[in-house]
């Protein structure tokens, strides 16, 4: 499928010594041709997700939460079990940390589900409903610009503007054929221009869709973003002994410091120190902790929110809802 753009592709140029940068514009033939080139990608390959078949904004934002920096395929096996653990906001508010953490444990980057628990507390405690506008969203934990503006476009039909890996994939594809490093400053400006304002729900899902599509290929052009990092490797990184600690414990009874350390392979000071560091934000509760580490016994945290991250820091997330989200 040839690019839209492949004859003109904008960008944003700097115009005089002040480095103010003119906006590109599309000519409304080039937006439909855009349009229709990604409605009939998706009318032809759209997926069937569990979470478009929903306008309850506490289930799309627990998707949307999941998604972040996780594949597709890995979400679909949790989502569901996930929602029959805390079926309502109300519920998922009321729940222990522990017990999120236990019910999130598969997914990776654990920062999360304590986010999304603070974030269930904050929405209860204001009257139970999840905010519309993506500025109010974003005003909660572990929500960024992505996240926001996709909960706004696929709860409540607001046309709202936002870039993630997919959609930055499809327009670096379509009107940045040969350029490397695009900005995402210089992407924002097409999204507004071609986003279907009549029906964002469905426009935004059939760009993730073909973005989805072409990142599969050998050339991902998502490479070419200003904005890409790759990940460090998570085999034997310390991310994955977190993980591996919180599958352990995650029965709740009590397992010695060296019988875990000999299980897992890894040098019990070093386990130690994780298992403290874990208990210390929050993921594990203390008579958990206390049972593991016998080194030295913990304190209990002090103040309700000691024991749950925002995860905008989590990165290894790159923050949770950074510009480079690893979904498909």
């Amino acid at each position: 499928m040839r690019p839209a753009s492949q004859d003109r592709a904008p960008s944003l140029r700097p115009r005089g010594r002040d480095g103010v940068f003119e906006e590109p514009r599309l000519s409304p033939e080039e937006i439909q041709s855009f349009r229709a080139t990604v409605y009939e990608h998706y009318r032809r390959f759209g997926r069937d997700m569990p979470w478009r078949k929903t306008r309850d904004p506490y289930r799309i934002l627990v998707s949307e939460v999941m998604l972040q920096q996780t594949q597709v395929r890995r979400v679909l096996v949790k989502y569901e079990e996930f929602l029959r653990a805390f079926p309502t906001i109300r519920s998922l508010a009321e729940a222990s940390p522990a017990r999120v953490v236990d019910a999130w444990l598969g997914l990776g980057y654990n920062r999360r589900a304590l986010a999304l628990h603070r974030l269930a507390r904050i929405v209860v405690a204001r009257g139970g409903e999840i905010p519309r506008e993506p500025e109010e969203l974003q005003a909660l934990p572990g929500v960024g610009p992505a996240t926001a503006g996709a909960v706004a476009a696929y709860a409540f039909d607001r046309p709202a503007v936002f870039v993630e890996t997919n959609i930055r994939t499809v327009f670096i594809h379509h009107f940045f054929p040969s350029r490397r490093s695009v900005s995402d400053r210089e992407i924002l400006p097409l999204v507004a221009q071609t986003l279907d304002q009549a029906n964002p729900r469905e426009w935004y899902w059939a760009l993730m869709d073909y973005g989805a599509s072409l990142k599969s290929r050998a050339a991902n052009p998502s490479r070419r973003s200003a904005h890409y990092r790759r990940q460090a490797p998570f085999e034997g990184s310390h991310r994955q002994l977190r993980g591996r600690i919180l599958r352990a414990t995650a029965s709740g009874g009590a397992i010695p410091l060296r019988e875990l350390a000999s299980s897992l392979g890894v040098n019990p000071a070093y386990l130690a120190a994780a298992v403290h560091e874990l208990a210390d934000e929050g993921f594990l509760s203390v008579d958990r902790v206390v049972r593991l580490a016998e080194e030295r016994p913990l304190a209990s945290p002090s103040g309700p929110d000691s024991q749950e991250n925002d995860a905008r820091g989590e990165a290894a997330r790159v923050p949770a809802d950074s510009p480079e989200e690893a979904f498909d």
